[in-house]
Order: structure tokens, then sequence, then C-alpha cells
């Protein structure tokens, strides 16, 4: 297919530049990431985006960069991001995270404990939307179970992260699954369907292969592990209701509320002490949702100074076709969570240019949307100074480098991504058009 779009200009992705130099830079000198934060060198890039371009107004690159901040896309994903920290923190505040960890638990046979807590952190995972918080809870259990039964801590932690991951890209609550769906023009619950069919088969064998390296081995939790099913529905109930394609908005806030009713009734807070954990988790996705605002607003500036009309054109001048498109898309996100250890951030960087390369190939966005979620946590999970790996090896006390071989569902949906571009899987039996979202002018929507 060849692109009839502008070339662009290639100085206008210097902003780009100047945030990966700013965070991955800061890294290397530090080796620590945390020393520089994500929202501190997204700010300070988006300030350079403003002052370039001389010949425009400085009044008129602000007012493009606020409506790019603004776009009812961007602003819908921060409130969805907060009322996923909202859902998130009161769940676990009334005792579902330890009531699904023990129940998983308390149903397992003593062979399969590593098989378990994989398939138990998948469910974390996709009922909370968070890696971290699977990590968090799962971690030292699966470290204690690794002692006792003599395996590899590396290999426990591995299992742990593979099933953080697993939610981390299907979750209706991720954030990634959010970012994903609102930069592509699709729904959650038709974005799930298609990414859940090619990553199926990546979580199987996961198991297979975990219940293969450890033939044998047993280990007694100890002790009864008390849990309450009540407390599990508030998952159940966001995973279904999210599934029938309820709004997104609609979902969290129930939930939150069930959530809520169930941890008063039960004691395990009272009416203030649940507005204090919607409070935290509102504050706990704050800065995300900012990051979000401020990318949006950076990415129409560089739009508007033709820095996205010139990545598309570089890459779409060597694809020729929709497979090489879709490849281009998977690279490209991949790249940009190798630079930035953030699967979320890496794709609302990516999303808009995945967008136009998915519009102009006739990608379905459902397909589109899959490929940034696949492929940017696959290399989330691998990647050993990411937060994931590294939390777990906090928690494990042994080194990051040590974990990433046996990070097995990483590895496979990357190689399940793969083929399903090769083998153009699933086959979806009708195009769906992407909403409309129009990344750029000052007087029309991102």
């Amino acid at each position: 297919m060849e692109t009839k779009m502008n070339k662009g200009n290639p100085w206008a992705l210097l902003p780009l530049l100047v945030f990966l130099l700013l965070f991955v830079g800061s890294a290397f000198i530090t080796n620590d990431f945390a020393k520089m934060p994500v929202i501190v060198a997204t700010l300070i890039a988006g300030t350079f985006a403003l002052v370039m371009n001389r010949k425009e107004k400085f009044g008129k690159k602000a007012d493009i960069f606020s409506k790019g901040g603004g776009h009812p896309n961007i602003i819908l994903m921060a409130i969805i991001f907060i009322l996923a920290g909202a859902f998130a923190s009161v769940a676990r505040g009334m005792g579902a995270v330890e009531s699904t960890v023990n129940f998983g638990l308390t149903m397992i046979p003593a062979n399969l404990l590593l098989v378990g807590i994989f398939v138990i952190g998948c469910f974390i995972s996709l009922s909370m939307g968070t890696s971290m918080g699977t990590i968090v809870a799962l971690a030292p259990i699966g470290f204690g179970i690794a002692e006792q039964v003599g395996i590899s801590p590396a290999l426990a932690m591995g299992a742990v992260i593979g099933g953080a991951m697993f939610g981390d890209n299907l979750s209706m609550i991720s954030d990634t699954t959010i970012a994903a769906v609102r930069t592509q023009g699709t729904k959650m619950s038709d974005k799930f369907k298609v990414n859940f069919i090619i990553v199926l088969p990546a979580a199987i064998l996961t198991a297979i292969i975990l219940a293969i390296v450890t033939p044998g081995n047993t280990a007694s939790i100890g002790g009864d592990l008390p849990y309450t099913l009540l407390k599990i529905l508030p998952y159940l109930a966001v995973l279904i209701i999210a599934l029938l394609g309820v709004n997104v908005l609609i979902v969290l806030i129930g939930g939150t509320i069930f959530a809520g009713i169930i941890g008063i009734v039960d004691g395990s807070f009272g009416f203030y002490g649940l507005i204090g954990l919607i409070g935290d988790g509102i504050e706990s996705m704050q800065t995300l949702a900012m990051i979000a605002i401020l990318i949006g607003g950076m990415v129409a500036v560089i739009k508007h100074n033709g820095g996205i009309d010139y990545m598309l054109h570089a890459i779409t001048k060597r694809i020729r076709t929709k497979k090489g498109a879709e490849f281009g898309i998977a690279g490209l996100v991949s790249v940009a969570d190798i630079a930035t250890s953030n699967n979320t951030i890496s794709i609302v960087m990516i999303g808009p240019l995945a967008h136009d390369i998915a519009k102009e190939y006739k990608i379905d966005p459902r397909k589109s949307a899959s490929i940034l979620d696949i492929f940017s946590c696959a290399f989330q999970g691998i990647v050993p100074y990411g937060g994931q790996i590294l939390a777990a090896a906090g928690i494990a006390m042994i080194s990051p480098l040590s974990i990433v071989p046996f990070v097995f569902y990483s590895f496979l949906i990357f190689t399940f991504g793969i083929l399903a571009i090769l083998f153009d899987l699933p086959r979806l039996k009708k195009y769906q058009e992407p909403e409309i979202i129009d990344y750029g002018e000052a007087d029309k929507t991102i």
C-alpha cells in the first residue's frame, strides 16, 4: 500500500528524545530508575515541546497542548485510572486479596503448588488489574514455597511474575488495557476476546512447564488459611459484568460500592474507613493520570509540528503489507517498553502512531490494541530493571537477572504474539471500524 501522507518533520520528535534521555539516562548514571520520576521527565519533555517551533506563538502551542491533554479520550482514561485505583484499594482493604490467595492455596494439590501460584496470580491480576499488587501479595508465598520445596527462588518468582503479567495484559481495569483500548478506538470486551485467544495457549503452556520442572516437589503451607467466599465476589462481579460489555465506568463504580458494602457489613472498615480507602486508591493512580494528560498534550504538539507524520512516513515507507504494519506496531511498543520499563507509558506514547498505522493498513482495532498490550507486557515481564522483576527480586533477596530466564509466560506471549501476526490469528469475521481519534490539531479532538 502506498502512503500519501506528509513526510513530516523529524525535529518535532525531539521531546520524545528528551524524555528518554532524562529517564533512561538518569537510570544509567545512578543505576536506579526511581531517581528520575516519570512524571518529572514527562513534564520537562512537554515543556521542551512547547518552546520548540518559534514560528508559532507560545499561546497557540499552549492551546494545542491543553486541548491534547484535555481530549475526552485522555480525560476518560485518567478517570478510569483513578476509579480502578479506588476499586483495588477498597477490595484489598476488605480482605479480597487475602481471601482469594488463601482460597486458591486451599484448593491446590500439594505437588502442584508452583502451578497453583501461577494460576492464582492469573486470577488476582485479572481481577485487580495490577501486576505490582499481585506480586506484592504472592511473592512472599512463592518464596516460602520455594524454601520448603527446595526449588530455585528465581523459578518461584518467575511463576509469580508470569501470573501477574497475565492480568496486566487482559484485565478490564488494567491501566495497560485501558490505554490500549482508548488509543485504538475499540471496546474493552472486544479487545479482551481477541487478546485472550492469543495468550491462552501461553498460559496453558506455562502451567505445563511449571508442572514438568517441579515433579514430585511438595510443600505444606502450614496452619489454617482463612478465607471468605463473599469477599471474592467483587472480583468475580467486575470480571463478569465487564465481559458482558457494560460501560467500564459503571463496572468500576459498581464494583467499588459492592466491595465497600461487604467491607462495612463484615466489619473490615466503617464508613469513613471506606472513604479513606477510596481516597488512597485515587491518590495511588493520580500520577499515572497526570502522566497520561501530559503525554496527551505533548503528543498533540509533536503531531502539530509534524513529528507523528514523520514517524508514520518513516515506518510505512518500509511496510508493504498489513502483516508488516502489525510487526511495525509490535516493534515500536516493544522498543518503547525496553526504553522506559513502563508498559502503560509505552502504550500511551506509541498508541497514537499505532492508531494511524492501523487505520492506514486496515488493521482491526481489536487486533492493534491486543498487539500493543501483548508486546508491551511481554517485555515488561522480562526487562530486569522493570518494577515487576525488581519487586519480586527484592522480596526473594535474589538478583533480578536470575529471574529473567524463568518468566516463561512473558517469553511465551511474545512467541504467540508473533505467531498471531504471522498466521493472521484470530480470524476476525468482520472488520471493526475504529472510533475516530484525530491526534493533533488545535481546533480538533485528538
